[in-house]
């Protein structure tokens, strides 16, 4: 596992990344036995394939979960197996987004497509039964599409539930550089190539959320990690969050890498899934 975090760490240091090398650990069709079930479905919604995961007994509640992979890859296996763990344990219906990726698309399409997703979500369910939950750009997807709800007085999900959510694309603050250093999955360089591979102005909400409006913003959990280059932007959407006056919990991984809930082996990964869980199902 630690091998895996260094490879990373090394396709995120070089620039332009290597995004095709990075799409080698993508699972577009999970293997496991439990999605072959039939409770189990695929369909399109514009250029995004969603995965359905139903329970086995009926339920009004949907959790949409919109995966990372810094704009330019995913789902990956720890997206799927966190997936059915979340599914076994809340007996809630799950949509697995898998949305089009950069450099192919930009974030406008991404974005466009992500609103397609909720609003067909919205065809089945009431919003007051929708969760959403999104790792790393995932989180920024979450978070721009929750925005653009705000501003145009549409329905909003009842939770969301943010996992090291990248809120600014332009990654210009000053206390990341010194995390750097020490982040053993993630590198300034390879994430702004990311970046730019997905938007002209890295500073546009639609990829950078935190110059976007925090108001009116529904209950919202924040998983962020200290030795994470995402944390020092994830610190000050949560300071605009409160003073919007969000229903906002904070958990806050110490000494834990980028997206730590969904890591496997690691002993505060079980913890925070199963926090994630009991959230979903409150």
């Amino acid at each position: 596992f630690i091998v895996k975090l260094k490879g990373l760490k090394s396709i995120f240091s070089k620039d332009p990344i290597d995004y095709l090398k990075l799409r080698k650990g993508d699972i577009h069709t999970p293997k496991s036995k439990f999605f072959k079930k039939d409770n189990t479905q695929t369909f399109q919604i514009l250029k995004s394939t969603i995965t359905a995961v139903k329970p086995n007994e009926d339920t009004n509640k949907l959790i949409l979960f919109i995966h990372g992979g810094a704009f330019i890859s995913g789902p990956s296996q720890i997206h799927w197996d966190s997936i059915q763990k979340i599914s076994q344990q809340t007996n809630q219906t799950v949509w697995m987004c898998d949305y089009p990726k950069a450099p192919e698309h930009k974030i406008e399409e991404i974005s466009n497509n992500i609103d397609f997703v909720y609003a067909k979500a919205l065809e089945s369910f009431k919003s007051s039964n929708i969760s959403l939950i999104g790792d790393s750009v995932g989180g920024t997807l979450i978070t721009s599409l929750v925005q653009r709800l705000v501003k145009h007085q549409l329905d909003l999900p009842h939770q969301i539930i943010l996992v090291s959510p990248v809120m600014d694309a332009s990654m210009t603050n000053p206390a990341i550089d010194k995390i750097d250093t020490t982040d053993p999955m993630l590198a300034k360089v390879g994430l702004m190539s990311a970046k730019r591979m997905c938007a002209a102005d890295v500073t546009n909400e639609l990829i950078s959320p935190i110059n976007g409006n925090f108001d009116n913003f529904p209950r919202t959990t924040l998983f962020i990690a200290e030795n994470d280059i995402t944390y020092p932007d994830q610190v000050l959407a949560a300071e605009k969050l409160k003073k919007a006056n969000t229903h906002l919990e904070v958990i806050i991984g110490e000494e834990m890498p980028h997206i730590w809930p969904y890591l496997p082996i690691i002993k505060e990964s079980k913890i925070a899934l199963q926090q994630i869980v009991a959230i979903l199902t409150n």
